[in-house]
């Protein structure tokens, strides 16, 4: 089927829009901009420019995405927004189009996004990721698969949230968050593994058990985190367990403790 386009809608000529697409009224397309098939673009909601929707992406109302980066260095370089298949962007939130640092912005697959968030520059988020009402990521965020961040939390530019990590509401989150773990407060302290989260991603008991034993060699001992490094090739080789000590080596920030 062809696309539905309110009358009061405006698409721009250089827009593509795939079959099924559903377009609202008051709704703006601009240039260059691809909408994948079966997606649908609530009333008042805003794609500027060089904004790529997968399939069955869902803009709600008010949304604007594709705006300019809110970055001096920002000299008008080609660069994108990209939304993932099956993601839904709720009411009023913004996500700006990259700079020359990696050209473009993205959100992965199957995340749900809800209102008011804004996602800077060069912010790259995985899939299956939620983020809460309200919440604010700077520019060079990377949130990876399947974490959560509740609503009303700060991120600080350059900042990393590790895959199935847990973010409680209205956290200051200045260092990187690790894979696996609960994290919550102004400033932000660690509060355990995700457990409940990674047993409903059905992460194996075993699998659990070692991560836990992980974080405690890195977060509950006396150790710092270069002699935990050192201590780390004790721990049994699960991928999650390595995908964990990894991420608090390649650090760049330093991790919350």
């Amino acid at each position: 089927m062809s696309a539905k386009i309110h009358p009061t809608a405006i698409v721009d000529a250089k827009a593509e829009l795939g079959a099924d697409v559903e377009v609202g009224p008051w709704a703006y397309i601009g240039p260059h901009c691809i909408v994948g098939d079966g997606s649908v673009i609530h009333m008042r909601a805003t794609l500027e420019e060089h904004v790529i929707l997968g399939p069955k992406v869902t803009v709600g109302i008010g949304t604007v995405l594709g705006g300019k980066p809110q970055d001096l260095k920002f000299k008008g370089e080609v660069t994108t927004v990209e939304i993932g298949e099956g993601t839904t962007l709720r009411e009023y939130l913004t996500i700006n189009r990259g700079t020359s640092e990696s050209f473009k912005t993205t959100v992965g697959k199957h995340c749900f996004l809800m209102s008011y968030v804004h996602l800077a520059h060069d912010c790259h988020v995985g899939d299956g990721v939620i983020i809460s009402n309200g919440t604010q990521l700077a520019g060079h965020v990377t949130v990876h698969d399947r974490a959560i961040i509740s609503g009303l939390c700060a991120v600080h530019q350059f900042a990393k949230i590790g895959r199935h990590a847990f973010i409680g509401g209205a956290s200051r989150i200045s260092k990187d968050i690790p894979p696996f773990v609960k994290a919550v407060g102004n400033p932000v302290q660690l509060y355990g593994l995700n457990s409940v989260g990674l047993q409903r991603s059905g992460f194996k008991e075993e699998v659990v058990s070692e991560l836990k034993k992980a974080y405690r060699l890195f977060f509950r001992s006396d150790m710092n985190i270069s002699q935990a490094l050192e201590k780390a090739g004790e721990l049994k080789p699960f991928p999650e367990v390595q995908a964990f000590v990894d991420f608090v080596e390649a650090s760049g920030r330093g991790v919350v403790t």
